[in-house]
């Protein structure tokens, strides 16, 4: 295990959708698992992409991620082991939809996942728990910032992709000063990086000569096999470990591992 004894805890967040946000969830969380990291990963997102994506459908996600954060459910009663040996999963179930409205009534509303990680993972055995965050900086984003250590940021290469993200830097900046002061950008991962498009490698330059060192070396490509596996509920990984997206995620799981051990 890395070292909370240590299990790392990092939201997987930007605020504009269709940046491969919640492909990057899922299949950093399977490359983890898949070298021997011990993995949970949270569906904080209504949409609940993440569990489709990891065959969890929905007859099998109650109680989820709302009964854990509303209704106060045991989380050992919420979370699943996955069809991926060393990944377990914590599903978004339909009535997430309500939480970010129910949220706003409650105590220490912004820290309720905070508090159950905080007892939980001392007994989990998890050396990493992956938040999939909504494409939006509401309550359950928040809840996600303050429990988190780093937050990984996927970014798209192509035309719009660095407007918003200084409002999440932003966003990022406001959760450490008033809520969660251990709270560090991990890193920039680039995505849907096309090789046959001149865009993508000016937008790549632009992204790391803003991000420097911020940004990871490994880039994910656009590939077919990574839009295919979703549709099978099976990370890319397992649809097809040898195409160029499931060989990307899994660089990029090496690299992660290898850039916490520098720093530890």
């Amino acid at each position: 295990m890395t070292d909370r004894g240590r299990t790392r805890i990092v939201a997987v967040a930007n605020q504009k959708g269709g940046v491969g946000k919640t492909t990057t969830a899922v299949n950093l969380a399977t490359a983890l698992a898949a070298i021997g990291e011990a993995t949970l990963l949270i569906d904080l997102d209504p949409q609940g992409n993440a569990s489709t994506g990891l065959g969890i459908g929905r007859e099998a996600r109650d109680p989820g991620a709302y009964a854990m954060l509303v209704e106060e459910t045991a989380f050992t009663r919420c979370v699943r082991t996955s069809a991926i040996p060393g990944l377990s999963v914590l599903p978004a179930s339909e009535e997430l939809a309500g939480a970010e409205v129910e949220l706003v009534g409650m105590e220490r509303r912004e820290r309720r996942l905070e508090s159950v990680l905080a007892a939980a993972l001392p007994s989990g055995g998890w050396s990493w728990v992956l938040v999939d965050c909504p494409p939006s900086l509401g309550m359950l984003t928040l809840n996600a910032l303050v429990a988190a250590d780093r937050v990984l940021v996927p970014l798209q290469c192509e035309f719009f992709a660095l407007e918003g993200v200084s409002h999440l830097m932003r966003t990022i900046e406001r959760v450490r000063r008033n809520f969660n002061p251990r709270l560090e950008l991990l890193g920039i991962l680039l995505t849907m990086f096309d090789r046959r498009n001149n865009l993508s490698e000016l937008v790549a330059s632009d992204v790391r000569a803003f991000f420097g060192a911020k940004v990871f070396e490994t880039i994910i490509p656009r590939n077919v096999r990574v839009s295919e596996a979703p549709s099978h509920g099976q990370p890319v990984l397992v649809y097809d470990v040898r195409s160029a997206g499931a060989q990307a995620y899994l660089k990029f799981a090496r690299e992660l591992i290898h850039m916490e051990s520098v720093t530890a």
